[in-house]
């Protein structure tokens, strides 16, 4: 069941639908807010907000992409080592 999830990210109030734990949500917007207090500090407050997002937004998606080549190579390897216990049984 979806519940309406009523949460402020950066000062901006927003509302969806989500299936989501409410713990996750907040997790979520936590990291949203540390990554974005780290950009601002990188670059001295000297960028727009929407810059400090675009940048955030890249390190997230980075983050992401990592983490999906990091799964891939695990399930291969995983894979790899079953192969091997197959064919010695």
């Amino acid at each position: 069941m979806q519940d309406t999830i009523d949460i402020t990210v950066l000062g901006l109030s927003i509302a969806f639908k989500s299936s989501a734990d409410m713990e996750r949500v907040q997790g979520a917007v936590r990291l949203v807010e540390e990554r974005f207090a780290e950009q601002k500090l990188r670059f001295n407050a000297g960028q727009t907000k929407d810059i400090l997002l675009t940048f955030l937004a890249l390190g997230l998606a980075d983050d992401l992409l990592q983490l999906q080549k990091s799964q891939a190579d695990m399930q291969q390897h995983i894979a790899a080592m079953l192969s091997k216990i197959e064919e010695a049984g």
